[in-house]
């Protein structure tokens, strides 16, 4: 959240942009990937706090309890039941899909290939990116590790993606560097729609509860500005655009919670 990347923090704010506050604290530890848990009673997210390899953490809102998940691992994500975790694991060669209780305990792989795990509406699926076929596209996988299914089929799919509550839609985004979009893929058999006005350099999308918004980094107006990054949200149909943080350092990575 701030120009020197070693002050990445977690912040949190309402939908429409205002009450901004920052949740985490400690200035020389970066701070990365946060999700809300399912009941909006706490953040999940990656730092470096303990050293300098990336592990788990949770964050209650209410009472400001860390508790460290002890896993090494990114992208880390509640299931819809908030029991389980998913989140993404690297072996220094390449990224993997595992799936742990939610304080931490029983960790398992679930797919060898793999980064930006996100939950089915129903809790029975992961979606997430991988190289498994060449080109990255997203894939879903059942909780028992069958049933792979590549989902997309894009030219320049990056990876962090999210699918609506009502199971209707999947966003992603792709493109080259400082031109990717945003792409909407519906499960209905109508072809995939690019959300994003083009100019913006649009990534990192999540959905809203309801499913009618998506919230995104975005360079609209501050293009081709390392540090211009900001936060917008638009409607599914493509309309209602609107810039939620104005700040001097790039706001990235948001996630929608209940």
């Amino acid at each position: 959240m701030f120009r020197v990347t070693t002050y990445d923090q977690i912040c949190i704010m309402d939908s429409d942009g205002r009450n901004q506050r920052r949740l985490t604290t400690n200035d020389n530890a970066r701070h990365y990937y946060p999700s809300l848990t399912p009941d909006g009673e706490s953040v999940l997210f990656s730092s470096n706090l303990n050293g300098t390899n990336f592990t788990l953490y949770e964050l209650n809102l209410t009472t400001g309890q860390l508790i460290h998940l002890g896993q090494p691992g990114i992208a880390p994500e509640a299931s819809p039941n908030g029991r389980l975790i998913a989140f993404a694991q690297s072996d220094g060669k390449k990224d993997m899909i595992w799936v742990m209780n939610r304080d931490g305990s029983n960790p398992r792989m679930l797919y060898p290939n793999g980064w930006d795990p996100t939950w089915s509406p129903d809790g029975q699926k992961i979606l997430f990116a991988s190289q498994t076929n060449g080109l990255p596209q997203l894939f879903s996988i059942n909780l028992d590790g069958s049933g792979l299914q590549q989902i997309s089929d894009l030219p320049l799919l990056r990876g962090r993606s999210d699918w609506s509550a009502d199971g209707r839609y999947i966003v992603t985004y792709s493109g080259r560097s400082w031109e990717r979009e945003l792409f909407l893929l519906p499960f209905d058999g109508s072809p995939v729609r690019q959300l994003t006005p083009p100019g913006g350099n649009s990534q990192g999308p999540a959905f809203s509860p309801d499913g009618q918004w998506v919230v995104f980094t975005a360079y609209f107006d501050r293009f081709g500005n390392v540090h211009g990054c900001e936060i917008y949200k638009i409607r599914i149909d493509g309309t209602g655009l609107t810039r939620l943080t104005n700040n001097d350092y790039c706001d990235w990575q948001p996630r929608w919670g209940p």
